[in-house]
């Protein structure tokens, strides 16, 4: 595993938003836009069981991330690695902790049946472009 390097560490902190890049089946890329935290060294994200982006980390663990300051899209970190660890395991807690740091409001009630999980990437890569 990769040590981020301060600047990532700062945007994964702030009020940033990220995009997901993941492999499809077919292997072409998919790309989402997502709210992103960090914990212990390593970038987590969100989502539900059954999306296109979890059916692929699933698949293939090999993912990129892309994050930098809403007002300067010039400068970002590129995160390349793997989804390591898939939880649902507070992914509830956690889900509500992103919706409060990019809207200040809880997030909505979840709809039935739907299961949150929280994903963990292994950095292997930091690539720089500030």
């Amino acid at each position: 595993m990769a040590d981020l390097s301060e600047q990532a560490q700062e945007f994964l902190e702030g009020k940033n938003f990220a995009h997901l890049g993941t492999i499809n089946r077919d292997g072409s890329p998919q790309v989402t836009p997502i709210w992103i935290d960090v914990e212990d060294g390593r970038p987590v994200i969100n989502t539900v069981v059954g999306r296109v982006k979890h059916r692929n980390i699933l698949r293939d663990p090999r993912v990129t991330l892309e994050i930098g300051p809403l007002d300067d899209p010039y400068r970002y970190v590129e995160l390349r690695g793997r989804a390591s660890e898939l939880t649902e395991d507070g992914a509830v807690h956690h889900i509500e902790k992103l919706a409060q740091k990019y809207t200040g409001n809880p997030f909505r009630p979840l709809e039935p049946g739907e299961i949150r999980v929280k994903v963990y990437v292994e950095v292997e890569r930091e690539l720089r472009h500030l």
